[in-house]
C-alpha cells in the first residue's frame, strides 16, 4: 500500500474549553461539565486544573468535589460543543473532504492527495491548529503520521495544545519503543495479560511470531502482530459528500457597523468564488448564505432559496442577519449548499437547526 498522510485531530477538554471561552471568570480555576453532585450526576470532561486534583471525565461528581473542593461544575450545553464542532469540520473541510469524525471534537484527516501547502501534512496540520484557536478561541492538538493508529497516538504524545509528527522513517524506532499499553485496542485486560507474559514494549512483541499471538490473543493476535509493526491499513472513512462551501474571516478589530460588514463582502466573496471553482463537477451550487458572530461569541446565519450569488444578493442576506443582533461582529462568513449531481439528493440544509 503507499504511503498516506493521516492527521488526528483532537480538541483539549473540549467542553470545558467552550465553557471557559464563553465565561472567562472560569478560566484558570478547577472547573468541569457535569451533572450535579447532589442528583448523582457524573463529569464528562474536566480542565487541566482539575486534573490536577485527579479529577476524571466519567467519574462521579461527587467523587469529583472530595478531591477538589473548589471545583466547579457547569451544566453542558450540548448545541453550543455542536455548533463550535461543525466550525471545526468546516475548516477541515478546505484541506480534504476525506474525514472521518470520531465524535464532536475529535476526527481523522487523509490528506494525501491535499494540494494544500504543496502537500505538506505538518503544515496542513499547523494551519488548522492555528485557524480553530484564531476563530474558536480553543486549542486542539494534533498528530501527523503514516496510518490511524500512529496519528491517533501522536496527537495525545503533545496535548496539551501540541504537534507532534511521525514521518515513514521514524516509524520503526518510534513503534519499537511504544509501550504495547499505548496499542489500539489494547484495554487494561489484555494489557495486563501482556505485561505478565513479559512484553512491555513493541519490541518485545516483536519477539513473538504471529501464530504465538494469535494462539494466545486469538483474532486480536493478528491484530497485535501489525500494530508491534507499525502497521494499520484502516481507510478513513468519509459518511457523507461536501454538504456546502465556505469562506470566513476573525477580524483582529471588531467591525463596528453594518457599513463596515458590508466593505469586507466582496474580498470574501472572490475567495468563495475561486473555491467553488476548484470543487469537482459533481457539485452544483445551490442556496447562499452568510453567517455573522457577533463580539459576544453569540451568532446567527441566514440563508436563502433562490437568491443569487452575486454581491447585491450577499449584501441583502447580511444586512438581515446583521438586524439579527445589531452590534460589533468579530466574524464574517459566506457561502453556498450544494447539491450533488451523483445521486438523487435534494439540496442540504446543513445549518437548518441554527436558524
Amino acid at each position: 500500500m503507499s504511503l498516506r498522510k493521516i492527521i488526528h485531530v483532537d480538541c483539549d477538554c473540549f467542553y470545558a474549553a467552550i465553557e471557559m471561552r464563553d465565561d472567562p471568570k472560569l478560566a484558570g480555576r478547577p472547573m468541569a461539565v457535569g451533572g450535579s453532585a447532589d442528583r448523582r450526576g457524573v463529569i464528562a470532561t474536566c480542565n487541566y486544573e482539575a486534573r490536577a486534583y485527579g479529577v476524571r471525565s466519567a467519574m462521579s461528581s461527587r467523587h469529583a468535589h472530595k478531591l477538589c473542593p473548589d471545583l466547579i461544575i457547569v451544566k453542558p450545553r450540548f448545541e453550543a460543543y455542536r455548533e463550535a464542532s461543525r466550525e471545526i469540520q468546516q475548516i477541515f473541510r478546505d484541506y480534504t473532504d476525506l474525514i472521518e469524525p470520531l465524535s464532536l471534537d475529535e476526527a481523522y484527516l487523509d490528506v494525501t492527495d491535499s494540494q494544500w501547502f504543496a502537500g505538506s501534512a505538518t503544515r496542513i496540520a499547523e494551519d488548522i491548529r492555528r485557524r480553530v484557536s484564531q476563530t474558536l478561541h480553543i486549542t486542539v492538538s494534533a498528530g501527523v503520521a503514516p496510518n490511524k493508529f500512529l496519528a491517533k497516538i501522536a496527537s495525545d504524545w503533545r496535548k496539551p495544545n501540541g504537534l507532534f509528527v511521525i514521518t515513514p522513517g521514524e516509524v520503526e524506532a518510534f513503534v519499537a519503543a511504544l509501550p504495547v499499553a499505548r496499542l489500539h485496542g489494547v484495554g487494561k485486560v489484555t494489557a495486563d495479560k501482556l505485561s505478565r507474559l513479559g512484553i512491555d514494549t513493541c519490541s518485545d512483541l516483536r519477539e513473538w511470531t504471529r501464530l504465538a499471538l494469535v494462539r494466545e490473543f486469538g483474532s486480536f493476535g493478528e491484530r497485535l502482530w501489525g500494530l508491534a509493526r507499525g502497521i494499520d491499513d484502516r481507510v478513513v472513512h468519509s459518511d457523507s459528500r461536501r454538504q456546502s462551501v465556505s469562506v470566513e474571516n476573525t477580524y483582529d478589530t471588531d467591525l463596528p457597523d453594518l457599513a463596515s460588514c458590508l466593505a469586507r463582502l466582496p474580498e470574501l466573496l472572490d475567495s468563495l468564488n475561486e473555491r467553488i471553482a476548484r470543487m469537482d463537477s459533481s457539485y452544483r451550487p445551490s442556496k447562499p448564505f452568510v453567517k455573522v458572530k457577533f463580539h459576544d461569541f453569540s451568532q446567527t446565519t441566514l440563508e436563502q432559496a433562490n437568491a443569487g450569488r452575486d454581491l447585491h444578493s450577499y449584501q441583502q442576506l447580511l444586512s438581515q442577519a446583521f438586524a439579527r443582533g445589531s452590534k460589533p461582529v468579530r466574524l464574517l462568513g459566506v457561502g453556498v449548499r450544494l447539491q450533488d449531481l451523483r445521486g438523487a439528493h435534494e439540496q442540504l440544509d446543513l445549518f437548518t437547526d441554527l436558524m
